[in-house]
């Protein structure tokens, strides 16, 4: 059901940049609190890599490594549809002919060209990841060297002593961003947006942050928090939110300019799950 932000007391001091974010507001009606925010970041091996690579053409492009060896069967790709949009993302960098302004919305000639990217992708993937502890792991025994990633398998891999780090490569990110949402039958509701007034404490926003490796949505949060420390938001990305193109519903409502049309999720689903069988 829509939120109605004046029973939560602490709305005003939710970062501004979230407060109409299209992903969860609709018809100007607000229909979740913003829970937290991050960037997909490019995670890597620092003994392979002694400088951050800056761009993702270390996992999308064939290329030698250090130690004479390629990257092939090294690297790995996130297994959802939503992956073609960091594909989209490369391209609109490195291919600005095809004219792509936003990674959600591809027109035909554009999707064809983001799709023959990931099946050439295909044979340097070593696994197509969705568990993040399996991902850990991967990085840890299988010799996995670069990734798409979240910053919890980033935090989790370097509190055990791995040489990984991240970094945000010169094409941007996509990224996400979490919302707490109520249920249309929401049986208790007044407990439901006591939670949500919760949920947007400084402690609660600064201490999720530090576990996860996100960025609060409360700017507050940002300082004084002892897990999250004053540096924490900077490193977890809170500077990059213009960088980044956050998860997108890709629908055939959202019009391409040129075509009056743009490929929908639909088929994002099944031409991906092609995409990962090698077809």
């Amino acid at each position: 059901m829509p939120v109605n932000t004046d029973l939560i007391p602490s709305w005003g001091t939710v970062d501004a940049r979230l407060k109409d974010a299209p992903w969860f507001t609709v018809d100007g009606k607000h229909y979740g609190v913003p829970y937290q925010w991050g960037p997909n970041v490019l995670m890597y091996n620092t003994k392979v890599f002694p400088t951050a690579p800056t761009s993702w053409n270390v996992v999308f492009e064939k290329m030698d490594l250090p130690m004479a060896r390629t990257n092939e069967g090294r690297v790995q790709a996130y297994d959802g549809p939503i992956y073609i949009a960091d594909a989209a993302l490369y391209l609109k960098a490195h291919k600005p002919e095809l004219g792509i302004k936003d990674p959600y919305e591809l027109n035909d000639t554009q999707y064809a060209a983001v799709l023959e990217l990931l099946k050439g992708q295909r044979s340097l993937v070593g696994r197509y990841w969705h568990d993040a502890t399996v991902q850990t792991d991967d990085f840890k025994t299988e010799g996995v060297v670069a990734s798409g990633s979240w910053p919890y398998q980033v935090n989790t891999l370097v509190a055990g002593g791995a040489p990984i780090a991240s970094t945000f490569p010169s094409e941007g990110a996509t990224g996400w961003a979490d919302t707490t949402m109520l249920a249309a039958d929401a049986a208790h509701p007044n407990c439901a947006y006591m939670w949500l007034e919760h949920s947007i404490q400084p402690k609660v926003q600064g201490d999720v942050a530090a576990w996860f490796g996100s960025v609060p949505v409360v700017p507050a949060a940002c300082k004084g928090d002892e897990l999250l420390t004053d540096t924490g938001c900077a490193t977890n990305g809170f500077d990059n939110f213009d960088k980044i193109a956050f998860w997108n519903n890709p629908d055939t409502a959202m019009r391409q300019p040129d075509t009056n049309q743009c490929v929908p999720y639909s088929r994002w689903v099944s031409d991906y799950i092609g995409v990962m069988g090698g077809q």
